[in-house]
Formats: C-alpha cells, structure tokens, sequence
C-alpha cells in the first residue's frame, strides 16, 4: 500500500549536519502522519520526530530538540530531518515511517539509512 524509501545517512564528525530524506510512494494520499526513528546497536528502536499532516504540528523526542528539525511536502508525503549539532550518541539506523489511514499508527516502515557519527 505505502512504500518508502530513505537517504541521505552517512559519516559525519561531532557537531556536524546530515539531511535525510523520505520518499513515499503508493497509497500517498491516506497518510495522515509520518516519523522518525531510529534504533542504535543493542537498543530498542525509539521515536526521534514526527510530522501530522492535517496541521503540519510536529513532535521531537527530548534528547533532539533543539537540534533536529522535521519538515516536508505534504503533496508528495516525503518528510525530511534536518540533524544539526550531531553527537555521537545519535549514532543510529534511522527508519522513515507512515500512519495510514484504516491501517494503524506507523503501520509502513523504511528499510532505514544509517548514520554515524564520530567523536
């Protein structure tokens, strides 16, 4: 019904930026909300910012605010996070995910995008 499709991860210093990018395709019309995640090596994945479409309010997790902003294009339902001030700790797989309507909260997930960030 939804695919996405992430870019953009890769090799930064500390205190550096990275932009990742989402791209949604199939039954685009029906999502109402889209986020993101991302899991680090022997975690649980965990929510890091989020968008709803119908009043373009977003959502950040506390350890990025300030730092990371969520933003997109709500004809295309492709999403954006915009990562400043990187930390190692934010070291992760980052996954794109889509709240579809008549299918659950976050029902369609990325294949993700990894991004590393050294100290």
């Amino acid at each position: 019904q939804v695919q996405l499709v992430e870019s953009g991860g890769g090799l930064v210093q500390a205190g550096g930026s990275l932009r990742l990018s989402c791209a949604a395709s199939g039954r685009t019309f029906g999502i109402y909300d889209e986020g993101w995640f991302r899991q680090a090596p022997g975690k649980e994945r965990e929510f890091v910012a989020a968008i709803s479409w119908g009043d373009s309010s977003t959502r950040y997790a506390d350890s990025v605010k300030g730092r990371f902003t969520i933003s997109g294009d709500n004809a295309k339902k492709t999403v954006y996070l915009q990562m400043n001030s990187l930390k190692p700790e934010d070291t992760a797989v980052y996954y794109c995910a889509a709240s579809l309507r008549g299918f659950g909260t976050y029902a369609y997930w990325g294949q993700g995008t990894q991004v590393t960030v050294s100290s």
